[in-house]
């Protein structure tokens, strides 16, 4: 099983708090896609050879900037240079004000079957601080527009935690989304990047900034009140009622491979090596047109591997596997990680049935303990 993940550079505005990589100019739109479908081809021998794709991913950036024609064609590109499963998981990420009832079915009909929209809040004042392209209203209707359409598997962002988000207005939008039956919802705690809008707003103190203790209460707050209604919490930030959950996210947190195709796009092979394309459109577009691959590469060392490992499997609800650490890395290393969580608070993380997980509790300080497990 491995994945493909698509980054399409360009966004309709800038978003006060995004640091991914994204132009706000569509100018370079037609040789991206040009670029794009040359990587596709000069790419193939990344991934084994035979290997199935289960889940492709198109990312961004905002990918419903492209028209439902660019999208079928970079489908049917994929389909001529890799063997793609009959029932992989195609995701396009959108946002509101790019969702129409016909547009959808355009998209299905290009092969997308899956969509994640980028909704973040249900009130306007939230939405104009982050400089959002769309209104609360544009929300609801996509959402019905998106299920008027016949795809009921879709997720829908939300991101807590911003100093203009109340207790009422985060119970608001957890009611929303619970009350449209979404099938899969991801909660982000906002958080001040450098090289952001944000951060230069936060630094001259022309708005406030986070509040590490109302982010860690509207945390449990959304994970209870979920849990309640029925979702799954298998990831820290992610939650889906059951049969739901993203199959790409989740390749990533299990280790599998991934090809990453787009500028500052990231792949793994599944064994040691990472490799990341250049974050900058016209070099990406000038080194594909000629027949170059512009990326960086990485092998990591069995100790990096590791590591990476326990970061992502503990955010998990299955959490980290003795038994692979074992297989993988040794028994040596599974006893020493047993001994490591014998040192702490056992109402944060423990070891049950193999697999040593976290409490509900221990949610709140996931990179902390996951750090302290490290070799």
């Amino acid at each position: 099983m491995a994945g493909i993940y698509i980054h399409i550079p360009f966004c309709r505005k800038a978003c006060t708090y995004c640091n991914f990589h994204f132009s706000t100019s569509l100018q370079q739109k037609k040789n991206f896609l040009d670029a794009l479908h040359h990587e596709i081809k000069l790419r193939r021998d990344f991934l084994k050879e035979g290997q199935s794709i289960e889940t492709i991913y198109f990312g961004g950036g905002t990918p419903s900037l492209l028209e439902s024609d660019e999208i079928k064609s970079i489908m049917e590109a994929l389909h001529e240079n890799y063997l793609i499963s009959s029932d992989t998981e195609s995701t396009l990420e959108a946002n509101p004000d790019d969702i129409s009832t016909s547009g959808v079915k355009s998209w299905m009909e290009a092969g997308i079957n899956r969509l994640s929209l980028g909704v973040q809040s249900f009130d306007d004042a939230e939405l104009g601080w982050m400089n959002r392209a769309h209104t609360a209203s544009q929300s609801l209707q996509s959402i019905d527009e998106i299920q008027e359409a016949g795809m009921q598997n879709f997720s829908v962002d939300l991101i807590f935690g911003s100093p203009l988000q109340s207790q009422d207005s985060l119970e608001k939008n957890t009611q929303l989304i619970t009350s449209k039956k979404i099938k899969h919802i991801s909660c982000y705690a906002l958080t001040v990047e450098p090289r952001t809008v944000l951060f230069q707003q936060v630094k001259k103190g022309q708005t406030a900034d986070t509040n590490p203790e109302q982010q860690a209460n509207d945390f449990l707050f959304l994970m209870n009140y979920l849990l309640e209604a029925g979702y799954e919490h298998y990831e820290i930030s992610n939650y889906a009622l059951p049969g739901y959950r993203s199959k790409h996210n989740s390749s990533y947190w299990q280790g599998l491979p991934y090809l990453g195709l787009g500028p500052s796009a990231h792949g793994y092979d599944g064994i040691n090596k990472r490799r990341w394309n250049i974050a900058n459109n016209s070099i990406y577009i000038h080194e594909l047109l000629n027949n170059r691959l512009p990326f960086e590469e990485e092998t990591l060392e069995p100790v990096q591997q590791l590591n990476e490992y326990i970061m992502t499997a503990l955010r998990t609800a299955e959490g980290i596997s003795l038994e692979r650490v074992s297989n993988k890395f040794g028994d040596t290393k599974a006893e020493a990680l047993k001994n490591k969580v014998a040192g702490l608070n056992p109402e944060s993380i423990s070891v049950n049935e193999g697999k040593i997980i976290l409490s509900n509790a221990g949610k709140l300080f996931a990179d902390g303990l996951a750090s302290s497990l490290f070799f």
